[in-house]
């Protein structure tokens, strides 16, 4: 195994950090966005790259322009949307998505800890969610830790985990579209959003699931492998669900028939009642391979860096 050190930058603005190894800018994290009100501010990665710099993420795309990178997401917060873009409301015409004046935003506080460089580094940051009233309704803490990376086998990680603390006087009911009666709809929380090319590419998920069919499951992981415009080959996401302090199970929202995406949500079909003074802990990993693989090499790459 060739272990890779890793270097995060952190701009003169106070706006961004880029984490680089191997010769490649890995992901960017954008902790103070430019982002419009109705995409519902909030700090996100991308661009995201593999360790030879091919990409695995999109940015604002034409269907969905509050879809950019990796990002902690909420569709529905009581009655609030901290996702982005029209809200769900069963009953409401077409669809049942509404344009309301009712977006939060997460806003940068402060970091605790900002690593500079070492064979794995991490951030450790304290955001604010406000409401659309402009009240703070969660204090949250979040880590990313970049590790793992490895040149002979193409490979890096990253782990994402939070704590969300309800500050409010009042119960916070954290939800999805699905809690609010549209099936299969159960997105919220932490959201990938893979490249254009990627859209039909081959879903491979534990317990034997494929493709559609992984929407709604709750195995422990979940993978994503596609082929790159532009350039040649491909590549492969893996995300683990990892684990939540609620007694909602974390169920999987993936699929590539319409666009690739992986998001291990932790409200998919049940709401999340969280008191004043109660906090939500998650935990996700990411890991990034440098080529397309079946099944049958997967497996075992998904066993060796489950969490």
């Amino acid at each position: 195994m060739s272990d890779t050190h890793f270097r995060i930058e952190h701009d003169n603005a106070g706006t961004e950090l880029v984490v680089s190894a191997a010769g490649s800018d890995l992901a960017t994290y954008v902790y103070r966005p430019d982002t419009p009100i109705e995409e519902s501010p909030k700090p996100y990665l991308y661009p995201l790259k593999t360790l030879s710099g091919a990409p695995v993420g999109v940015y604002r795309p034409w269907d969905h322009r509050w879809h950019k990178g990796l990002q902690m997401t909420w569709s529905h917060l009581s009655g609030d949307n901290f996702w982005g873009g029209p809200t769900f409301e069963q009953g409401a015409p077409g669809h049942g998505y509404v344009w309301r004046e009712n977006h939060g935003r997460q806003v940068h506080r402060a970091f605790d800890r900002r690593d500079t460089g070492g064979s794995e580094v991490s951030v450790v940051q304290g955001l604010d969610w406000y409401a659309s009233s402009d009240e703070v309704w969660i204090d949250e803490t979040r880590t990313l830790r970049f590790h793992s990376a490895d040149t002979d086998e193409g490979v890096w990680a990253l782990d994402f985990t939070t704590a969300l603390t309800n500050v409010r006087d009042q119960p916070l009911e954290l939800g999805s579209p699905t809690t609010h009666g549209r099936a299969n709809a159960g997105y919220t929380g932490l959201f990938w959003r893979g490249p254009r090319s990627w859209t039909g590419a081959d879903v491979i998920a534990d317990g034997g699931h494929e493709g559609d069919a992984v929407m709604g499951t709750r195995g422990a992981w979940a993978a994503i492998t596609g082929e790159h415009d532009e350039i040649d080959g491909g590549a492969t996401v893996v995300a683990y669900a990892g684990s939540t302090s609620a007694a909602v199970p974390l169920t999987w929202f993936a699929r590539s028939s319409a666009f690739a995406c992986l998001n291990p949500s932790p409200a998919f079909d049940t709401e999340i009642k969280l008191e004043p003074g109660e906090t939500l802990r998650l935990s996700h990993r990411f890991v990034f391979l440098d080529r397309m693989v079946d099944r049958g090499e997967l497996e075992p790459i998904a066993q060796r860096f489950a969490p």
